[in-house]
């Protein structure tokens, strides 16, 4: 009887319990400097991962690799790093781990050399499958350097009898599962793959007679690229001697793209279904204010991703907007782990309270969505503490039940606080006076939809449903969730 490992998920870290933005990746064809233009590309995207960052280029002969921990401008801001990665043709990622551990070799883009040639891959999402393929591909042989799934993707495309890079690749996409955005570089090639849901996002640039791929359209802006349109969802799109060629080699499927990159994922600026994300933010506070059945003085939003929620309430229902909180925005991960004296410290590292704003009125406070819980319950702390009369609190979106399997790190279901108890339950373990979330039809009409088609939804909400388009074949279940993770003790390897 063959015995495959079951490698425990690796525990979310209690000070941040936020969902985590998946990753971003990024591509550039036949452009000079295209190491400093990806690297602009990726600092656009800093807010889909921070922990790691990595570029690959491609002069014609020779491929070239640069991958560090941390931010992209700490780490490509130097001349030096970019005239080691020489070439026209780039991709590159913004890692926040959702499998694997956080090593250096775990950082992407990755790369391998195959009978058809070299390849690099940048991933943003999560498959389903990868742990039943990883087990398969290693009965039969295979070795596995990293310990996230994307290496799954790049041993299929390593395997495959095909001739041709862009076959081997087809012939790995049809093996996975899972919600992804891929963008892979070959010789003289860029190359773009959306998954069959299109539940992570893939945008299409032009930089003169270059293209560019990038997860969002604010990667475009900061190198002067004009959007062009989106990946389809099951599209392959090939990018070789300046001219793009697609292919759908899936059965066609309606597109449900991720519902929380309208809620909170992409940056406010990027362009959603011909809106800014912004505006669509804008639009789910204006339907959060039809719901609303609370008077109070001033609506206040948890920063920053409360912010143009909050407006498009207070516009509505024509009530005062404060800044009742105020961010610091360099306040880092490194800073926050040293000791559980600085831990404890908890949200006023990040946040604190604009005392004279708020003292004595009624607050209607307003944030993305609730998770853990453990955030919302210091913040409206904060507030009474620093005399607030009421808190109110509205939440952008409908109660989190389910974990997420496609490419966004949350807990299981039993550490999802929806999962487990009533509203009221909610409302007394954050303390707050009232508590009320958007209902799902009410976010779909933000969106642009009548209401959630219950026969078709048009996005994936199954963190409000459990309507998952992609079913785990892994075990996935409450207490089995599995991710895949080195039990090393070395950082850097």
């Amino acid at each position: 009887m063959k015995k495959h490992i079951k490698i425990p998920r690796r525990k979310l870290k209690t000070f941040d319990p936020k969902l985590k933005e998946e990753c971003g990746v990024f591509g550039i064809s036949n452009a000079e400097e295209a190491s400093a233009l990806t690297a602009l590309g990726l600092h656009a995207l800093q807010h889909r991962g921070q922990e790691g960052c990595g570029i690959v280029t491609f002069d014609g002969e020779k491929y070239y690799s640069e991958k560090r921990f941390g931010l992209v401008g700490d780490n490509f801001n130097k001349e030096k790093v970019l005239k080691n990665l020489k070439g026209n043709y780039a991709i590159g990622h913004n890692r926040y781990s959702t499998t694997g551990s956080n090593t250096l070799r775990n950082i992407q883009p990755f790369f391998a050399d195959t009978n058809a040639g070299g390849i690099g891959v940048s991933h943003n999402g999560n498959l389903t499958n990868s742990i039943s393929l990883r087990n398969k591909l290693v009965e039969e042989g295979a070795i596995f350097y990293t310990t996230s799934d994307t290496e799954t993707i790049v041993q299929l495309i390593a395997k495959s009898k095909r001739t041709k890079t862009i076959d081997k690749i087809v012939d790995a996409i049809f093996q996975i599962q899972g919600g992804y955005a891929l963008v892979m570089l070959t010789q003289n090639s860029l190359v773009g793959v959306r998954d069959p849901y299109g539940i992570r996002p893939l945008v299409i640039g032009k930089l003169g007679n270059s293209y560019v791929l990038a997860s969002e359209t604010c990667a475009l802006d900061i190198i002067g690229a004009k959007y062009l349109r989106d990946v389809e969802n099951g599209e392959i799109v090939l990018i070789e001697n300046n001219k793009l060629t697609s292919t759908k080699p899936f059965p066609p499927k309606k597109i449900r793209p991720c519902v929380f990159e309208y809620i909170y994922f992409s940056r406010p600026d990027s362009i959603l279904d011909n809106k800014s994300a912004y505006e669509h933010r804008k639009n789910i506070g204006k339907e959060l204010a039809k719901e609303n059945d609370i008077k109070a003085d001033i609506v206040v939003p948890v920063p920053d991703s409360g912010n143009a929620v909050a407006l498009g309430f207070a516009q509505h229902l024509k009530m005062n907007y404060e800044h009742g909180l105020i961010r610091n925005h360099y306040v880092g991960r490194t800073f926050i782990e040293p000791s559980q004296k600085i831990r404890s410290l908890g949200v006023k590292l990040k946040l604190n309270s604009n005392k004279t704003t708020i003292k004595n009125k009624k607050i209607i406070l307003i944030d993305d969505s609730l998770v853990r819980g453990t955030t919302s319950y210091k913040i409206v702390k904060m507030l009474y503490d620093s005399g607030a009369k009421e808190v109110h609190v509205k939440i952008a979106s409908p109660e989190i039940k389910y974990p997420d399997f496609y490419g966004v790190d949350t807990p299981t279901k039993k550490e999802l606080l929806a999962a487990n108890k009533t509203n009221q339950e909610i409302c007394d373990y954050i303390g707050a006076k009232s508590l009320k979330f958007l209902s799902i039809d009410g976010l779909y009409r933000a969106i642009g939809f009548k209401n959630r088609n219950e026969t078709y939804p048009q996005l994936t909400d199954h963190y409000f449903t459990g309507d998952y388009p992609v079913e785990p074949i892994d075990e996935l279940g409450d207490s089995k969730i599995t991710q895949l993770s080195l039990l090393s003790s070395a950082s850097n390897n």
